[in-house]
């Protein structure tokens, strides 16, 4: 029987500042968007997630928008796709749904249209689509991203040596980045910028040397953002002192909100994770851990 080629594509979730490293930190986590992908006359897009199923299903889903854009700028016409999606990723939640969703596209729009872009080339297409480095670099290259972005130049290192694992606190609420973004200040004096970006430097400093009780002090002295959003979410400060009470050594805002993240030596993760949950039922925690490989594609094989 004749075999048709079709692809999967597979992009983690994905954190962001992990406390002062504001549009500049990110950090892969082992939850995924996956799309089943084979050629067809016409875009339709479906999913056994009834979350994702609320989406457009036509060409004007947002992943198709990303790869027909993509392709666009390469001076190519996508063909059609038939798309199987299963997400993982909770929708709105600060673990970078959009993100994973950018990155998907653009990994959708390489294999299909033959673009054969580079890695560097793919972080700086998702990287001028959200506006910041983060979340796209880590859900494209894994691990623990740094990254700077400057008038359409991207800078990013990735590190996925690292020996801790996270207990996310997801509400059932969701919190939009807009929203979010609305209650930060437009700018700083110069005395606060140098405490800010001062804290974010010993953050990378520290987590890079595993001294976790400078990471996790560094995490409370962000400046940039979570003094702000903090109020739009009023379960994190019990969130925080019972993390801490039980083994956390920090705690963040995962991206914009509203999930916490709490930071947990190696091993640790699991009693941290069943502690949480008896604490606060009403919440989903679950265990993370930090994706190192980023998004893949891998061609499969479908018989008619």
């Amino acid at each position: 029987m004749p075999l048709n080629n079709q692809w999967m594509i597979k992009v983690p979730a994905s954190t962001a500042n992990l406390g002062p490293g504001f549009d500049s930190m990110g950090l892969a986590v082992d939850l995924y968007l996956t799309l089943e992908v084979e050629k067809s006359d016409h875009w339709e897009f479906f999913s056994p997630n009834p979350e994702l199923n609320q989406l457009p299903t036509d060409e004007t889903h947002f992943i198709a928008q990303i790869a027909l854009e993509t392709a666009k700028k390469y001076g190519k016409e996508l063909t059609p796709c038939r798309v199987k999606m299963e997400s993982e990723i909770p929708l709105a939640r600060g673990l970078g749904s959009s993100a994973s969703a950018i990155i998907a596209g653009i990994e959708l729009a390489d294999i299909v249209g033959g673009l054969n872009l580079t890695k560097e080339e793919k972080l700086l297409l998702s990287t001028d689509i959200e506006g910041h480095p983060d979340n796209v670099g880590a859900s494209l290259y894994g691990g623990l991203v740094i990254g700077s972005y400057r008038q359409n130049e991207v800078e990013m290192l990735s590190f996925t040596n690292l020996s801790f694992e996270m207990a996310a606190v997801i509400p059932k609420e969701i919190l939009l980045t807009k929203d979010s973004r609305g209650v930060l200040p437009n700018s700083f004096s110069m005395k606060e910028a140098i405490e800010a970006s001062s804290a974010a430097n010993v953050l990378v400093a520290s987590m890079l040397s595993e001294n976790w009780e400078m990471a996790g002090k560094m995490m409370e002295r962000d400046r940039f953002h979570q003094p702000y959003r903090r109020p739009l979410i009023p379960f994190y400060q019990d969130v925080e002192q019972f993390a801490k009470e039980n083994g956390a050594f920090g705690t963040a805002l995962s991206g914009a909100g509203p999930t916490v993240l709490c930071f947990v030596e190696k091993g640790n993760g699991r009693q941290l994770v069943e502690d949480i949950q008896k604490a606060f039922p009403e919440m989903t925690v679950k265990l993370l851990q930090i994706d190192s490989s980023g998004s893949r594609v891998c061609e499969t094989a479908k018989r008619n």
